[in-house]
């Protein structure tokens, strides 16, 4: 995910989608709309998501349907989702909203302060997490490099078992070596 991935917000009521847009836009990150659960596939399909903000209650592809679709997807199943919800909370709701990995449940109308800081943590911990899988695959290429490539030279051993007094590697031989 680049680090230009967008907050997509998603819900069928135009004011909404503007109240939420203001509450986010001090975070300073691009963000994106949709106005039913499709539109919101679509661009989640596209790419370049890094959060999606989604109603619960939409006609017809609802935000749950949304969620369900997307954890099928490797890749659009990790992205951070939070749900609103215009409707007090009801335990069934929050039990399939957090058994499909639905990391918040909020209830409309939001604190435009709260919501600010529940996005940027989720939001920060997704790019912090995808910038190190993206460091592991990049180590793991330079070990398989290495391993199937052996005319390159072995990695230099520390010298921490260097008696006191004596430099760096003249128990080993290598300052020996290295004047050849």
């Amino acid at each position: 995910m680049p680090p230009d991935a967008r907050i997509l917000i998603v819900d069928d009521h135009e004011d909404t989608l503007y109240a939420l847009e203001n509450a986010l836009a001090p975070l300073g990150h691009l963000l994106g709309r949709a106005t039913s659960g499709d539109e919101a596939l679509k661009q989640l399909l596209r790419g370049h998501v890094g959060l999606l903000l989604l109603d619960v209650h939409m006609p017809g592809t609802g935000g749950l349907e949304v969620v369900r679709y997307m954890r099928r997807l490797e890749q659009t199943q990790h992205i951070p989702v939070v749900l609103l919800t215009g409707f007090v909370r009801d335990r069934h709701l929050g039990a399939a909203a957090y058994a499909l990995g639905v990391a918040d449940l909020v209830t409309k109308p939001v604190d435009p302060w709260a919501l600010r800081t529940k996005i940027r943590h989720l939001y920060d911990a997704h790019q912090r997490r995808l910038a190190l899988e993206r460091e592991i695959r990049t180590l793991r290429a330079r070990l398989e490099e290495r391993t199937a490539n052996p005319a390159h030279p072995a990695l230099p051993r520390p010298h921490a078992h260097a008696p006191p007094g004596q430099p760096a590697g003249a128990h080993t031989g290598e300052l020996e070596r290295d004047r050849t």
